[in-house]
């Protein structure tokens, strides 16, 4: 253990998912790759619920969504059950000093987080985000310190294409048609991550100018996957999957590729063995430390997911082990609840070719060795019935054993909270505020 504590840069994106280049996606992002060259990537990681606030939620706090109390969107009226609960408390006994910039998104009044200081700029785009993590760095806070920097960038509206090639030229995600509407949605996505590739870049180099490189732990990742169809608020890979990539001391370093699975939830133990403070009772999640010191190849056999509300209500389960993703909902709806999807040009495509009328499943059955697109679900299949009734038992013992309100019965969203009627197209159609009284 060090003789001194780290201190830690929790850099974070909005709908990224892993579709930058360390992944191998043709997305140019130069500044991520190589953080990923000099640290460890995880090339398995997921977050524990698909949707902005209850991402960030779990990370921080090192429990499941319907334990931590953000089962919606922040800014909809959703709340920590406890805000001690959050890192930066036992990061702030342990004698850390706390800095917040730009995109937070687990709280509508940030101050209530905990943070010593929160740092006030117009917009958490990475024009107004970097240049003040930047300046932050140059006279730096006391030491250790854990500085927060969210940017807003991958999230939609998009830039334009930069280019008539990218535009023509972009592949969309594989679960995508590939269409000139969908090609230059794509494109718009990659301007968007060039974009944040250079908030990465310009904070790195901050912290290499005035020498915190080598003290610093890096943490760099996303909440959830794209904001395109089949992808955010939904449990398939494309939802969960999201880039993870730790560098600096404590073992990360390298350019060392993991292909363990671990979880967003993972996260905050790692930081209290790596410290060496105590771990919080609440915690759920498991330390990284041992995959990365190479003393084990696994640290877990399967990773578990949520979703309840984002725009709508839409509740369902998930577990995923190496090969096998089992999905259950719990609502007699058997129709996408379609305002979940961020609106956009892919998504007025599918709307067009039918989209609101498919059928979605109860239960859902994925063997990802022969289809990782998540494209045949073969939950009816009786040669996978004893692999399904196994996940099955699995999900249901975990919903048990974290008291999943879910098992009970609808939860209610808090009062005050914003919501689309799930029949609804878009989440920007007009919303009801739950305790509000008819007009």
């Amino acid at each position: 253990m060090r003789s001194a504590p780290p201190n830690i840069l929790y850099l974070h994106s909005h709908d990224t998912g892993r579709y930058v280049q360390p992944y191998g996606h043709p997305v140019p992002t130069p500044n991520i790759q190589r953080l990923a060259d000099q640290g460890v990537l995880f090339r398995e990681a997921f977050c524990a619920a698909p949707t902005c606030s209850a991402s960030r939620a779990c990370l921080l706090t090192g429990q499941y969504g319907h334990n931590n109390g953000m089962m919606g969107l922040a800014h909809r009226g959703w709340s920590l059950n406890d805000y001690r609960q959050h890192l930066v408390h036992p990061l702030h006994d342990a004698g850390y000093h706390t800095v917040l910039i730009g995109e937070q998104h687990v709280a509508k009044r940030p101050d209530i987080i905990g943070f010593d200081r929160v740092v006030k700029i117009e917009t958490s785009h990475v024009e107004s985000v970097a240049p003040v993590a930047s300046e932050i760095l140059g006279r730096p806070p006391p030491e250790p310190f854990f500085l927060s920097v969210g940017f807003f960038e991958t999230h939609r509206d998009f830039l334009e294409p930069p280019s008539l090639r990218d535009a023509l030229y972009s592949l969309p995600p594989a679960n995508l048609p590939d269409t000139p509407d969908t090609r230059r949605d794509m494109a718009a996505y990659k301007a968007s991550a060039r974009r944040l590739d250079q908030g990465v870049g310009s904070v790195l180099e901050a912290l290499d100018n005035h020498g915190l490189a080598d003290d610093t732990l890096i943490i760099f990742t996303t909440d959830h996957g794209l904001a395109f169809p089949g992808a955010k608020a939904t449990l398939c890979d494309r939802g969960l999957g999201v880039m993870l990539v730790m560098r600096g001391p404590g073992g990360f370093a390298g350019g060392k590729v993991n292909d363990a699975l671990v979880s967003h939830i993972d996260v905050y133990p790692t930081l209290c063995e790596l410290i060496g403070i105590e771990r919080p009772d609440i915690l759920q999640g498991l330390s990284l430390l041992p995959l990365v010191q190479r003393e084990t190849t696994s640290i877990r056999d399967a990773i578990f997911a949520e979703m309840t509300w984002h725009a709508a209500y839409e509740p369902q389960r998930a577990i995923r082990t190496g090969r096998w993703k089992y999905i259950r909902r719990f609502s007699d709806r058997d129709r996408p609840v379609l305002c979940n999807c961020d609106d956009s040009p892919s998504k007025d495509l599918l709307v067009s070719l039918g989209w609101r009328d498919r059928l979605v499943p109860a239960e859902q059955l994925y063997d990802l060795a022969f289809d990782p697109a998540e494209a045949h679900d073969i939950a009816g299949q009786d040669a996978c019935a004893d692999v399904m009734r196994e996940l099955s038992e699995r999900l249901q013992a975990w919903m048990q054993e974290t008291e999943d309100p879910l098992l009970h019965g609808d939860p209610s969203p808090p009062p005050g909270a914003e919501i689309n009627d799930p029949d609804q197209l878009s989440p920007s159609e007009p919303r009801t505020i739950v305790g509000a009284e008819s007009s």
